[in-house]
């Protein structure tokens, strides 16, 4: 990539170019801005590459090959022999891949004017910053660097090697063992996917239970999915150590103490850190911290009131959708006279195991440690004939409402497609629509949709108190 001569000044430099910083990148161009987009490896960044991208890639083939064994239950026979290609699943991955980052790439940013620069970026000074020999000079910047896997400090882990979501997607073979440490939203998905392919899988969470930022009924939902399709979940574990033997790798557990696992391959999703080395921020007199990231008040604005910052880097919402939602506000607040707040988004976000896991607002347990009171509305999946009719009724929908007053505090889905789902409710919570509006809100039939409304239609027969219903009946006595 030919490497752009330097403006003599820049409206907007941007540090990164994941999806933070692409859509900073493409909004301020659009909008007339000068702009520059420096990124050190590829466009796209986690998420194109290495996330979302890929790895809901091999879901689909997974829940594929998952629904081809319960075709009897439609009434399909299945020949005998049916397998999974590992191989020619991973070509269509990155074929997939390969057509969508022409939305990322260099040439169409090129395009939309922005001056696009490969390379570490470096803060020089509060309005300056470094890429390669070249100096930019910013009135404003914003830092989108995004984060990366921790790589957690184990005896034996340099020796026995191991995979993270930047290295998972390079496999051509399926292996025979995997062992996963981790019992969070990339360890749940992809010990699930490995299995109905065909791994034996085997899952060490250190924590009491998997998915610990969702509800907990809904996380045992999980766990019961995840067991069924074969994968060896173990709770409150900890690997001691890896030990290499001429016989094969193994990790020793804490629980029950000195256990051995073998594994052929071992994939790390313990966590995320953001991406501060090596920016220089001290320069530039940006606070940060190595485990949290830049720091940022409500509007993104960094302790240089020049320097901005969204995404993985400066939340602790690292999803795609945050990084899009918070590009979209940094901009606006840059930019422009206006003053928006990042306290006043609702972001929901979901897990894509089968079933899927989703989650808005406040979870229970969050409610009840807020000491605020609350009521609890929840309906299983069986009550929406769509689910029923598509055989797809694991689950249930849970309400954390306010008690004394019409508004949804919080929404937990899991299901079929509750991923889907839960963008509804977070429509409703966002435009204020509490459940008795959503009583009264026609729906498509069948749909899961529906839920939304028989959510509603309990919430209203909750309020049917003794007395409520005896001034009804007096009220009907009376008029009729």
């Amino acid at each position: 990539w030919p490497t752009p001569t330097p403006k003599p000044w820049y409206h907007l430099v941007v540090l990164g170019g994941g999806p933070a910083g692409l859509v900073c990148a493409a909004a301020a161009a659009g909008l007339g801005a000068r702009v520059a987009l420096i990124e050190r490896q590829l466009l796209g960044g986690d998420c194109l590459n290495v996330g979302c991208v890929p790895s809901k890639a091999l879901l689909r083939s997974a829940r594929a090959i998952a629904e081809v064994r319960r075709a009897g239950e439609w009434g399909i026979v299945v020949p005998p022999g049916v397998r999974a290609d590992f191989a020619q699943m991973m070509q269509r991955l990155r074929r997939l891949r390969a057509e969508l980052a022409m939305h990322d790439s260099a040439e169409r940013f090129r395009s939309l004017g922005v001056d696009v620069f490969f390379g570490q970026a470096q803060l020089a000074s509060p309005t300056t910053v470094r890429v390669g020999e070249q100096v930019l000079t910013f009135r404003r910047a914003a830092i989108t660097t995004g984060s990366r896997p921790v790589i957690p400090s184990i005896p034996g882990l340099t020796e026995v090697g191991f995979r993270t979501n930047e290295s998972i997607f390079d496999l051509d073979t399926l292996p025979q063992r995997l062992l996963i440490l981790g019992g969070g939203p990339i360890g749940c998905e992809l010990a699930q996917a490995f299995a109905r392919l065909g791994a034996r899988v085997t899952l060490v969470q250190s924590a009491q239970r998997l998915l610990p930022r969702d509800d907990s009924d809904a996380s045992a939902v999980v766990v019961q999915a995840l067991q069924a399709d074969g994968v060896e979940v173990r709770l409150a574990t900890e690997v001691r150590q890896f030990i290499v033997e001429p016989s094969g790798k193994y990790a020793v557990l804490s629980r029950p103490e000195g256990e051995r696992i073998g594994f052929d391959e071992l994939l790390l999703a313990v966590g995320r850190v953001p991406n501060v080395d090596g920016l220089n921020l001290a320069a530039a007199q940006v606070a940060f911290d190595r485990e949290t990231g830049v720091q940022v008040d409500d509007r993104l604005r960094t302790t240089n009131r020049r320097i901005y910052a969204a995404g993985d880097v400066a939340s602790r919402f690292r999803f795609t959708h945050a990084a899009d939602a918070m590009a979209r506000l940094l901009i606006g607040n840059a930019l422009f006279p206006r003053r928006g707040r990042m306290s006043a988004w609702t972001i929901p976000w979901a897990t894509y195991t089968d079933p899927e896991l989703a989650q808005v607002g406040l979870t229970e347990a969050e409610a009840a440690q807020c000491g605020r009171a609350y009521r609890v509305i929840r309906l299983p999946w069986t009550a929406v004939d769509r689910a029923q009719l598509d055989g797809e009724t694991v689950g249930f929908v849970k309400v954390i409402a306010e008690a004394k007053r019409d508004r949804i505090l919080g929404v937990t889905a899991v299901g079929t497609h509750a991923g889907e789902w839960i963008g509804a409710a977070a429509l409703a919570m966002r435009a204020k629509i509490g459940l008795a509006g959503l009583s009264a809100m026609v729906f498509p039939y069948p749909t899961r949709t529906e839920m939304l409304r028989k959510l509603g239609d309990a919430f209203n027969r909750d309020r049917l108190t003794p007395r409520v219903r005896w001034l009804l009946r007096q009220w009907l006595a009376w008029r009729f």
